[in-house]
C-alpha cells in the first residue's frame, strides 16, 4: 500500500501465483453494506493463462455489461461457486459472521477438498480448515481470483436483487439493489420495510419497530 501523486491510497498487486497449495481459490462477497436482500459470495479457480484475465478488478469498479461478459467468461471457462446468506441468517448471526457463512458455502460448492484460500478483508472463514488462507485487504483491486470471485458474485446478487424488485415494486430494488440511497430510504420511510428488509439495520429498524403485519411481511 502508497499513496499516489494525488494523495489515494494505491494498492500494491498482489502475487497470487506463488501460494501453496494449489488451486488458488480467490473469495469474495457483496452486499454486506446493504439494508435489503441477502448476502451473496463467489468463490473462484482461474484456468489458463494470467493473459486471459487482464482487466480483472473489482467488480464495483466496472460497469454492468462489463461484469456480465466477465462473469458469463467466468462461468464458461473457470471453476467458480456462489454462496449466499438469507435475510434471517443476517439477524440472527449478524453480518459479518453471514458474510463469512456465505463464503464458506460459496467454497464448499465448488467441490474441491484442497487448495489456497485468498479471501477479500481481514477475517479467516472458519470451518475451512483442510485450506490454507490468506486474507488480503483490497483484494478484489490487488489479486484476480478475489476480483473474479467479486464479479460472479456481483452479477448473481443483481440477478436476484432484480427479482426482488419485481416482487416488490414499491422500493425500486433493481435499480439501487438494497443499497442505502436516498430514494430507497424514502421508499421505507413511506411505505415501511417488507421482509426482504434488514430488521437490524439502521434506517431499517426504526420503521420495522412501528410497522403493523401487513402483506409485504407476508409474501
Amino acid at each position: 500500500m502508497a499513496s499516489s501523486a494525488t494523495g489515494k491510497t494505491a494498492w500494491t498487486p498482489f502475487d497470487w501465483t506463488q501460494l501453496d497449495p494449489q488451486p488458488v481459490i480467490g473469495v469474495d462477497e457483496v452486499g454486506r453494506g446493504c439494508l435489503a436482500g441477502p448476502v451473496f459470495a463467489g468463490a473462484a479457480i482461474l484456468s489458463g493463462s494470467l493473459e486471459s484475465w487482464v482487466g480483472l478488478t473489482d467488480s464495483k469498479l466496472i460497469s454492468e455489461s462489463q461484469r456480465q461478459k466477465w462473469s458469463l467468461q467466468l462461468w464458461t471457462e473457470c471453476q467458480v461457486a456462489i454462496g449466499v446468506a438469507t435475510v434471517e441468517e443476517i439477524a440472527e448471526l449478524n453480518i459479518l459472521q453471514a458474510s463469512l457463512l456465505a463464503m464458506k458455502r460459496a467454497v464448499e460448492a465448488l467441490g474441491v477438498s484442497r487448495g489456497h484460500l485468498l479471501v477479500d478483508g481481514n477475517q479467516r472463514i472458519q470451518g475451512l480448515e483442510a485450506f490454507s488462507q490468506t486474507t488480503l485487504v483490497k483484494g478484489d483491486l490487488r489479486a484476480q481470483p478475489v476480483a473474479a470471485a467479486s464479479i460472479v458474485a456481483k452479477v448473481a446478487r443483481d440477478e436476484k436483487m432484480k427479482e426482488l424488485g419485481r416482487l416488490y415494486p414499491e422500493y425500486g430494488f433493481e435499480k439501487h439493489k438494497g443499497y442505502s440511497t436516498a430514494s430507497h430510504k424514502q421508499a421505507i420511510a413511506q411505505v415501511g420495510p417488507c421482509r426482504e428488509h434488514r430488521k437490524l439495520f439502521g434506517g431499517v429498524k426504526e420503521h420495522w419497530q412501528a410497522l403493523r403485519p401487513g402483506p409485504r411481511l407476508e409474501l
